[in-house]
């Protein structure tokens, strides 16, 4: 869903970074992953408040702390179907999962919630009922590619950080950096973080498929997706 461009925009920000000293650092030593081993809680603790942690986790399984309006999340939603393709992408690419079914398989998976973190349906709309919380700010995805600049000052005031007109410039600017140097990387499939990936790929058969699926899961929602640009 662009969670780990997020992370990478949101060190940015917060920190008044820069691109290249992103690119010089483990992120993930800087946002590590809650539910992940490695590098693990103990990194969590070591470090010092305001803390940038990173997590997949449904909202239900979130800390209490952010149940309690304690803490601040950021959600990152992407229309589902180029996050499913480029979510097959990344399974395929891993050699930890090693998937090499076919794509036709993959969504199908995906439509019957059977892929880990269980089903998105449930996962983005669990978000949504929190969309109007004081510590909640819910982002797309697409509007990260269509309109940045407003995406940068909603982050900025929801993180905190002062930023005079000239910084904030120049801050959309290293972002829009950053999002070139992430979606057109040599290791990543060729325009995986392109909106409306999924044209490419999907048949006309597994759109109407995918289509009966998305208005029977998330039809009494008013979260909406933009599928192109």
């Amino acid at each position: 869903a662009g969670t780990g461009l997020l992370q990478e925009v949101v060190y940015l920000v917060s920190q008044g970074a820069d691109p290249d000293e992103i690119g010089l650092m483990n992120i993930d030593e800087q946002l590590p992953v809650l539910e992940y081993p490695q590098p693990g809680l103990d990194i969590i603790k070591e470090l010092t408040s305001p803390r940038l942690i990173k997590s997949h986790l449904p909202y239900r399984f979130l800390p209490s702390d952010l149940h309690n309006g304690n803490s601040k999340v950021i959600y990152m939603a992407r229309n589902p179907k180029d996050l499913v393709v480029s979510y097959y992408q990344f399974h395929r690419s891993l050699r930890t999962m090693s998937y090499r079914g076919t794509f036709q398989e993959f969504c199908r998976r995906f439509m019957n919630d059977k892929l880990g973190y269980g089903s998105w349906f449930e996962h983005v709309q669990e978000f949504w009922e929190h969309h109007l919380d004081a510590n909640v700010l819910f982002l797309k995805y697409e509007d990260m590619h269509k309109d940045l600049a407003t995406m940068v000052e909603q982050l900025v005031r929801f993180l905190g950080v002062s930023y005079d007109k000239a910084q904030l410039e120049g801050m959309v600017e290293h972002c829009h950096q950053l999002i070139d140097q992430c979606c057109n990387a040599e290791a990543l499939p060729v325009g995986r973080g392109r909106v409306g990936l999924w044209k490419d790929i999907f048949t006309v058969s597994m759109n109407e498929k995918f289509d009966l699926v998305y208005k029977q899961k998330m039809g009494k929602c008013d979260l909406t997706f933009d599928f192109y640009l």
